[in-house]
């Protein structure tokens, strides 16, 4: 099976090295591409002076745009499973042979990377743990699938994802709309306990009490919506 590791990156140099480090240590069967989305400070140029793959944007996509860029890379390319992760340090590369070993062995169309099965590690604040649990009860409402950790950004699909994904993707905020989107049209997702840390660089884009509000409106009508499709 190829592998490859999708990193979409804005503003992430003060963590996107450790990322990659992180990457080539711990999953040494998966390649790697950053999508750098029109980053203002050094990532591009930390990720092309350390030889790093990467895909600079010309304009700001934002994570749904440099996503899809990356599924789209991904699937010209020839890969048979293509996972999302963060460039802040969050997440553990360590876990990704087992989510491969999980999507070949149980024949699932994405596998989820959940924080909240086991609940160790970093468990985000208490607001977005109570919004969290909210999009689980709609989701599980709306399309009868309990997913513990919808907005986790770890999620490994298999090319018949890839090919949804890069005809359709929402712009911002994609995660729980996109897992509904899955979910209606009948394909297998699974999740599987993983650890997270905090982010070890750069800033939420929902740090505000304005961007959590619109954050849950918007992605609470984007799921009911997905649900009357």
């Amino acid at each position: 099976m190829k592998k490859i590791v999708i990193i979409p990156a804005y503003n992430e140099s003060g963590s996107i090295l450790e990322t990659i480090r992180d990457i080539n240590e711990n999953a040494p069967g998966f390649d790697h591409i950053v999508i750098n989305d029109c980053s203002k400070d050094n990532t591009l140029e930390l990720c092309r002076e350390n030889g790093i793959h990467i895909l600079n944007l010309p304009i700001n996509l934002g994570i749904g745009g440099a996503v899809q860029t990356g599924y789209t890379y991904a699937y010209n390319n020839g890969y048979d499973y293509a996972v999302q992760f963060d460039g802040d340090g969050q997440h553990d590369a360590a876990y990704l042979q087992m989510m491969a070993d999980t999507m070949e062995k149980e024949d699932v169309d994405m596998v989820i990377g959940s924080r909240f099965i086991e609940n160790e590690g970093f468990q985000s604040s208490t607001v977005r743990r109570i919004g969290i649990r909210f999009f689980t009860f709609l989701i599980r409402l709306l399309f009868g699938k309990k997913i513990t950790d919808a907005t986790s950004g770890m999620r490994m699909c298999n090319r018949r994802v890839m090919e949804l994904f890069i005809k359709d993707y929402p712009i911002d905020y994609p995660e729980p709309e996109t897992t509904s989107r899955l979910l209606r049209h009948k394909y297998k997702v699974k999740e599987v306990p993983v650890v997270m840390r905090e982010r070890q660089a750069g800033v939420s884009s929902i740090g505000t009490f304005n961007k959590q509000a619109y954050y849950m409106i918007k992605v609470s009508l984007a799921i009911i919506i997905e649900r009357l499709r």
